[in-house]
């Protein structure tokens, strides 16, 4: 595993953190990329690059760099996003929700095809986007949000069937309620109304990102694997 490069973007961010940690000790040499100034502290086996990936350029020259440095990459998890503007379709500008699009899905769509430049080649390949329950169920005011994670979802889909006839798999995670600062200040009703009887945690994502990465998953191709305890599946009625 020393030898397998993993690049996640988003890295400065609650789960972005636990994805970085948890490859480092899986004996991952691993690549952040962020728009934000580097402001955790630098383990052993993690190199940082501050990038907004909605440019292409930017995205472009940091892959170059990372070729540079290392040669190639074999996974890469598509983690950056921005979840603000929450407005009402008649309030949210134009600019604020092509924002949003730019940054979500059209710079996941930057990212993994820069890495598939790098990749190119080698016999192990791995792209993991990060969408979210929002893709499918969504609150009011998140349009852009939900729309760009939708497209994400869409993206895995077109991206493990066009790279059919390379080893590089596609897959998605969602993400649903993962609470990524206090934990310890959630109620439980907060848990209870989850199926799981608990709130998410960063690892429940890390976890999975780690498993679909193992050689032997290589089936597992082209799938959108929710993680949100069970709320999806549950029946809410307002009282």
């Amino acid at each position: 595993m020393s030898e397998r490069i993993a690049i996640i973007t988003g890295s400065e961010g609650g789960i972005g953190r636990a994805l970085i940690l948890s490859f480092i000790n899986a004996g991952y040499k691993v690549v952040g990329i962020d728009i934000f100034p580097q402001k955790n502290v630098a383990e052993s086996g993690y190199d940082y690059y501050c990038v907004d990936i909605s440019s292409p350029g930017e995205v472009k020259d940091c892959f170059d760099s990372i070729k540079t440095k290392y040669s190639t990459a074999h996974i890469i998890i598509n983690n950056a996003a921005i979840a603000n503007f929450r407005k009402h379709p008649l309030e949210i500008t134009p600019e604020e929700f092509s924002k949003v699009i730019n940054t979500n899905l059209c710079g996941t769509f930057y990212c993994c095809r820069e890495f598939l430049r790098i990749n190119k080649g080698e016999s192990f390949g791995r792209i993991i986007n990060i969408s979210s329950t929002r893709f499918n169920q969504n609150e009011e005011g998140w349009e852009a949000y939900g729309a760009s994670k939708g497209g994400v979802v869409s993206l895995t889909n077109s991206l493990a069937v066009s790279l059919s006839d390379t080893p590089v798999t596609v897959n998605a995670i969602s993400p649903g309620w993962i609470e990524t600062k206090d934990y310890a200040s959630l109620s439980q009703s907060d848990h209870k109304q989850h199926p799981s009887g608990r709130v998410g945690r960063p690892d429940d994502i890390s976890r999975v990102a780690l498993f679909l990465c193992n050689e032997e998953n290589d089936f597992i191709n082209a799938q959108n694997i929710i993680v949100d305890g069970g709320m999806t599946k549950k029946m809410i009625y307002e009282d």
